[in-house]
């Protein structure tokens, strides 16, 4: 069905679906697949399958379906309800974005079947966006208790996902390279989906399997930089260049190929033909858009309250009616980011719903104006709401019911604002990651 600019909500979500239908592994594997080896196509060797991620297993599913002669086995993680069904491959599911023991016992499981691969064999590894914390397994040293305190104080902190993952690679036994190292001599065909601004494949799930060019130092510095508390062993690794990961060109590596299967931008097109297919002009203003979640909503804001008041005009650069879109992983820091000892805090809410409900602020009622954001796996934060849509009559709606938008976005409370007033988005696990999904309608 068409969406119709008659009904703004259901217009956004429609296209909010547009991008998440593009970046389905179902959608998106087959066609990124080489030929099968002829190798092991004659039955002298494996296809050994690993990865971790909210998209891993229904890639896992898409690989089998799309190699049905295959000897397909091997072991990949994603998180709670995010399973896929699968017949070769095994599915094991972890706590997301806190780990928990179940990732840290698939991390060894499958660093044992990584050092099991042979030189006839092809390891063929699924990762996407969440696969960083189903995969907690920390060097020597360090414990779980270490990791899930550091997650959590990274979490917190505002630090972008390149940072954090940055981190989380040198003081791992299995992320920033070191599985694609424990492959050799197979192999590796690298099949991503990427959750992360600039699409850089060692930033997505921490870069199990490719090498690194970041250092001990670098992550020693973003840790002290944003005043985090860490374990002295964590710190001793670090300072004595002990977490180095594996860099590009280590002659240890096997052979790696990587491809990327899905992307923020190939999800932003998608609703961009959405929108132009129901009378809109479509602007795509980015796929890489970071920052604190509130800063950039008030900047946004501006940017459609301009359009709203100017165009159509020749020398501008939009007309109405339009939707201006965009991806990118906000952050947003929360008091008390000092380790394990901070208060917890009883807001409920996500940096999506938070750059909404700023949005809204920014906007103060404009007329004609709606947006959504929502993060395209279904979560965002860390329950079962993907975001949220806002409207012109927002704040008036939400004043009539007592509710403070001011006080939920300084509580970091914009789930349950949103929630109260019938505008929270819940998709369920969509089983795919392309991160942040924003849309501006102006009409």
């Amino acid at each position: 069905m068409t969406p119709s600019i008659a009904n703004p909500p259901a217009l956004l979500r429609q296209l909010l679906d547009a991008a998440i239908a593009a970046a389905q592994p179902a959608q998106q594997l087959a066609r990124h697949l080489p030929p099968l080896p002829p190798t092991i196509a004659a039955g002298e060797g494996r296809v050994l399958v690993l990865g971790a991620g909210k998209a891993s297993a229904a890639m896992a599913a898409a690989l089998e379906q799309a190699w049905p002669q295959a000897p397909l086995g091997g072991l990949v993680a994603t998180r709670y309800g995010h399973a896929a069904p699968c017949r070769r491959i095994e599915i094991v599911q972890a706590a997301h974005p806190v780990p928990d023991a179940a990732g840290q016992a698939a991390a060894q499981r499958m660093l044992a079947l990584a050092h099991s691969a042979g030189a006839q064999d092809l390891v063929v590894c699924l990762f996407s966006g969440g696969g960083s914390a189903l995969l907690p397994l920390a060097l020597p040293g360090l414990t779980l208790a270490d990791k899930q305190a550091l997650s959590q104080a990274l979490l917190r902190s505002g630090a972008s996902i390149q940072e954090m993952n940055c981190v989380r690679r040198h003081l791992s036994a299995i992320k920033g390279g070191r599985l694609a190292l424990a492959c050799a001599p197979a192999p590796v065909l690298n099949l991503l989906i990427s959750d992360v601004p600039g699409d850089e494949p060692a930033d997505i799930a921490s870069g199990p399997s490719v090498p690194d060019a970041s250092s001990c130092a670098q992550a020693l510095d973003i840790l002290q930089r944003y005043h985090i508390a860490v374990p002295e062993a964590a710190r001793q690794l670090l300072q004595s260049g002990a977490g180095e990961s594996i860099a590009p060109g280590d002659a240890r590596l096997p052979a790696i190929t990587t491809r990327l299967i899905a992307t923020p931008q190939q999800a932003l097109q998608a609703a961009a033909a959405a929108a132009r297919q129901a009378g809109l002009h479509a602007y795509i203003l980015g796929d890489a858009l970071e920052g604190q979640a509130a800063e950039l909503a008030r900047a946004l804001a501006g940017m459609a309250r301009y359009a709203q008041r100017h165009a159509p005009q020749p020398t501008l650069p939009w007309q109405r009616p339009c939707v201006l879109l965009s991806g990118g992983e906000t952050t947003v820091t929360l008091a008390g980011n000092g380790g394990p000892a901070a208060a917890p805090r009883s807001g409920r809410g996500g940096r999506n719903a938070h750059f909404l409900l700023a949005l809204a602020l920014a906007l103060r009622g404009a007329p004609g104006i709606h947006a959504l954001a929502a993060d395209t796996d279904g979560v965002d934060g860390s329950e079962a709401i993907a975001g949220a849509c806002i409207g012109p009559d927002t704040l008036q709606r939400a004043r009539q019911q007592g509710l403070s938008a001011q006080q939920a976005l300084d509580g970091h409370d914009a789930h349950r604002f949103f929630e109260a007033l019938g505008d929270a988005i819940v998709t369920g696990p969509t089983r795919t990651n392309v991160n942040d999904f924003r849309a501006i309608l102006i009409l």
